[in-house]
């Protein structure tokens, strides 16, 4: 509403043309609708009378909601171009602006090299933390093309490094299964640092490209030629959107090792050249990941922290559908201690919330395991079900799918949402699990075994915190219906009568001394109490009929 139309609008009316009081915010205040009476003003919302208007006129709306209206039309509206948003709102697509976020910038860069892994054009990539605090990433894959765009008229690698949701992952032939969705990563890269290069090897010849707060500063430049192919991203975050540009070698290493466990035979560096950052030789850190054995070596990694293992085998199983372009690998074991440790992930992207193939999984672990005890004789016809909990005690297990088309929740991609994944996976996990139980039967009894040992731990603390609860009833004023409380509080003088029934508890408690007996009635026949310090010992009275 602009200020011209809030002055010609008119005050609103009661039946009798009498009109509600305006507050000082110009909003309506209730009345007795009767023009006679005057609502109250205090003096400090008072203001100076003025002539009433004449029935039918308009009285202009006046207060800071009129200024608020007249303030917003459509120049207050603001379109944010190209990069602009990224820069504007950071959090939106890296999560944060903290430590966490920067470190997501190098992850988004080294998951387009393992995209590559992937499509089976990669096998190494290289990071490097630079001693001015830049990051380099370079992979030996095809190469970002440098060839003009179609109806953008800019090179490919251009477009890709400054325009959102452009991309090669959008299904036209560029990949098939990718870790990259919305065509916004390197782009986000881009946009957040204060300068970047990029370096490309493709057709023949090296070419390079510098850019700045998101802006190519220069044309794409062509160099000598070369028969390698690979692409080259160093960039160096913007000190002014983050909180913090100081990078951490650990956190950084346990990512690229995740990463060369989920693909098998990529091989993954990280070198840090930080003056600061250096051995006990005085040498770079500087690790390499390497795992032909993918997730199966993954697990045994997990569980040699973890204490003895149950059954020696780790159980690992694949399965695709090509036609639905999914497919899930699965490592699991059990080992003797008492946590869980069951690791998602979607197209190599760590899902910390899980998702749908990990909902499947546990379905399918919880019921096939339950029924196999039952089979076996191991759980009895009155025990109850084992949990999920009970079973997964003691598990290490990853579970990775890749699809085609992905649904994550947010540009993080914390949680998978594709429900034919946790249908597939959990068909998957039920026909090779249960294959694997009954060909190894001795080790399926000591992983059902140990999971019966968790429930009867778990009943166990369910009853100690329920004796603890009713055990906190005698420490209220008000005690149980059965038990009757003397007055003394000295334990030396104070006796209790244990009797049978309720008859024989009401004569006790009516014939006791009250300041130091207590008495408390039993299913027990009889009890024999003694007082303390006495050898006087004396059966508790019985009220017989």
């Amino acid at each position: 509403m602009t200020e011209s139309s809030a002055e010609a609008a008119p005050v609103p009316t009661h039946g009798d043309g009498s009109r509600p009081e305006l507050c000082q915010k110009g909003r309506f205040v209730a009345d007795s609708g009767d023009p006679s009476q005057t609502p109250e003003i205090s003096p400090s919302t008072q203001e100076t009378p003025e002539a009433a208007p004449s029935e039918g006129s308009s009285v202009p709306v006046t207060g800071s909601l009129s200024e608020n209206n007249s303030s917003y039309d459509a120049s207050a509206i603001t379109v944010l171009e190209g990069l602009e948003a990224v820069r504007k709102r950071p959090g939106m697509y890296i999560g944060s602006t903290g430590e966490r976020g920067l470190h997501h910038l190098v992850q988004e860069v080294v998951d387009n090299g393992v995209d590559e892994a992937m499509a089976g054009h990669a096998d190494t990539i290289d990071v490097t933390i630079l001693e001015d605090g830049g990051v380099r990433v370079v992979d030996n894959g095809r190469g970002i093309p440098v060839d003009i765009v179609p109806g953008q008229g800019k090179p490919a690698v251009e477009v890709v490094l400054t325009v959102l949701h452009a991309g090669g992952k959008f299904g036209g032939g560029g990949y098939s299964v990718s870790g990259g969705l919305h065509g916004v990563g390197v782009s986000v890269v881009n946009a957040l640092s204060q300068r970047l290069s990029v370096e490309i090897r493709r057709d023949g010849h090296r070419w390079t490209q510098d850019y700045k707060l998101g802006a190519a500063t220069a044309e794409l430049e062509r160099h000598e030629e070369t028969d390698e192919t690979g692409t080259s991203v160093t960039f160096w975050a913007d000190g002014d959107i983050f909180e913090t540009t100081e990078y951490s070698f650990d956190t950084l290493s346990r990512r690229f090792q995740e990463m060369a466990f989920l693909n098998k035979g990529l091989t993954i560096s990280l070198t840090d050249e930080r003056p600061d950052h250096v051995d006990d030789e005085g040498k770079p850190f500087s690790v390499t990941y390497h795992y032909e054995g993918g997730i199966s070596d993954f697990v045994t990694y997990l569980n040699a922290r973890k204490g003895d293992v149950i059954h020696p085998t780790v159980i690992d199983f694949e399965a695709e559908d090509k036609a639905r372009t999914i497919s899930v690998e699965v490592a699991m074991q059990w080992n003797t201690a008492y946590s869980e440790g069951v690791y998602s992930f979607a197209n190599t992207i760590h899902t910390h919330e899980g998702g749908t193939h990990e909902e499947g999984f546990r379905a399918a672990l919880t019921g096939l395991i339950n029924r196999y005890a039952r089979e076996k004789k191991l759980l009895r016809e009155k025990d109850e079900n084992l949990t999920g909990e009970d079973i997964r005690e003691g598990l290490t297990a990853i579970i990775s799918v890749k699809l085609g088309e992905p649904q994550f929740e947010g540009q993080t991609k914390t949680k998978l949402g594709n429900t034919e994944a946790k249908t597939f996976v959990q068909k998957v996990v039920h026909e090779h699990l249960n294959d694997w139980l009954d060909r190894n039967p001795v080790e399926a009894a000591d992983i059902i075994r140990k999971s019966i040992t968790a429930a009867t731990a778990r009943v166990a603390a369910r009853k100690v915190r329920d004796l603890t609860r009713r055990k906190g009833l005698l420490e209220t004023a008000s005690l149980p219906g059965k038990l009757s409380d003397c007055q003394s509080k000295d334990p030396s003088e104070c006796e209790i009568f244990i009797v049978e029934g309720d008859s024989a508890g009401g004569s006790a408690k009516q014939g006791r001394d009250p300041r130091s007996r207590r008495s408390c009635r039993s299913a027990a026949r009889s009890s024999t109490w003694r007082r303390p310090g006495s050898t006087r010992s004396s059966r508790t009275p019985r009220c017989r009929r």
